[in-house]
């Protein structure tokens, strides 16, 4: 039995030259044991035959919205059966219209329907791959977890030499090795990821919060269930979409998420805490009705608001637990402080005053640090995508099981 066994690849060709490597890329999908099925545009129908695909795969070669009789909607029903899409080669055209959410073909319409993992090789001059229009197309798609197989130098097909040459299809092969791995890395272990601020209300109008979006827990509940794991999100108010297959809390205070996290601890194998929680509430409660405005000065008087992250250490069993400190200075100090106070597994050092770094960005300059007790790994301080932040944490939590197994 082979790693692929049993796992369905959708591979996409698009029209560009390289399209002949891809006829390769197949070959080696379905020895490794991949059940291949290739969904060509009208472009890529002129470098390649679909008889090809279908004389190397064993199955029909998709090509239009109307292509499976039996299915009245392929672009939902091929992307529901995948479990990872290889678009190669991936001309311009197509990051393009997958950066921007355009759907007027069937592979392109499908793309947007995939809720697992995508791999795009791209394939084109080089004029085109350097243009700022591909380069900050290729970002938001590396932002939102498409994996890059990055082209080569080397000869092209206008006969310059230059980046922009599709990585070989042995590469591409050892990219969906590694990326079909991950989806069962986790598979039995339960999750809970909170995410997104909380709210204390002043009165019924007002209330003391922070600048989180949620953003950094909401892709880590994803990238977690998309390695197999049993995830349930624990969200303050937000306005992002809740990922499909992961169980989502919805609550409102510090209080709520406290209780909804120690509701499910006793069960949790780790309980990531990406939530940014208010530190403090009114004292007393909320107003009953709306404070009215006067010329007068309003006091204020606060209290704690509950140390969730502290109380769960000293509860937390074997579950591990991992935190994360927001710091504008003395960023990995302050942080091995919190992680030794906060009885933590694992810290992810964030700093906040950056101005791509942080709440509410794509990016973040951040370190990972474990406790002594796996031996204080660390990654170093650095900019990172929040996608890539969740991916190197999760490869520490998957360690840190494998130790405790």
């Amino acid at each position: 039995m082979t790693k692929l066994d049993g796992k369905t690849v959708l591979l996409g060709v698009t029209g560009g030259i390289s399209a002949y490597k891809s006829v390769e890329l197949a070959r080696l999908l379905i020895r490794a044991g991949a059940n291949v099925k290739v969904v060509m545009t009208e472009s890529a129908k002129r470098f390649v035959s679909p008889l090809t695909f279908r004389a190397v795969t064993r199955n029909p070669v998709a090509d239009t919205m109307w292509s499976d009789p039996s299915s009245p909607i392929p672009h939902i029903s091929l992307a529901d059966e995948a479990d990872v899409v290889v678009v190669a080669p991936a001309t311009a055209n197509i990051i393009a219209k997958h950066a921007h959410g355009i759907a007027d073909d069937l592979l392109s319409t499908l793309l947007l329907a995939v809720r697992g993992r995508i791999i795009f090789a791209p394939a084109m001059n080089e004029k085109m791959y350097l243009h700022p229009s591909t380069t900050e197309n290729l970002r938001t798609l590396k932002q939102r977890g498409v994996v890059i197989v990055e082209p080569k130098e080397g000869e092209l097909a206008c006969g310059e030499v230059g980046i922009g040459r599709m990585a070989e299809p042995p590469e591409i092969f050892e990219s969906v090795k590694s990326e079909l791995a991950k989806s069962d890395s986790m598979k039995g272990k339960k999750i809970i990821v909170t995410a997104g601020p909380t709210r204390e209300h002043i009165d019924p109008v007002r209330f003391i919060s922070n600048p989180s979006t949620g953003k950094m827990g909401f892709i880590i509940a994803k990238r977690a269930m998309m390695r197999g794991a049993d995830v349930t999100l624990i969200t303050g108010p937000t306005d992002l979409y809740p990922p499909d297959g992961v169980d989502t809390v919805k609550v409102v205070s510090a209080r709520q998420m406290r209780d909804a996290v120690f509701e499910r601890l006793p069960q949790a194998d780790a309980l990531i805490m990406a939530a940014a929680v208010a530190d403090y509430r009114p004292a007393g409660g909320r107003a009953q009705k709306k404070i009215k405005k006067s010329d007068e000065e309003l006091e204020l008087r606060l209290e704690p608001t509950e140390d969730i992250l502290l109380e769960a250490g000293k509860n937390k069993g074997n579950c591990l637990l991992v935190g994360f400190a927001a710091e504008t200075d003395n960023v990995i100090e302050n942080a091995l402080r919190k992680l030794e106070r906060k009885i933590l597994d694992l810290i992810v050092a964030n700093k906040v005053d950056h101005p791509e770094s942080g709440f509410g960005t794509n990016t973040s300059l951040c370190a990972i640090i474990s406790s002594k007790d796996f031996e204080g790994e660390k990654r170093e301080l650095e900019m990172m995508s929040k996608v890539e932040i969740a991916e190197e944490l999760l490869g520490f939590l998957e360690n840190m099981f494998k130790r405790n197994a």
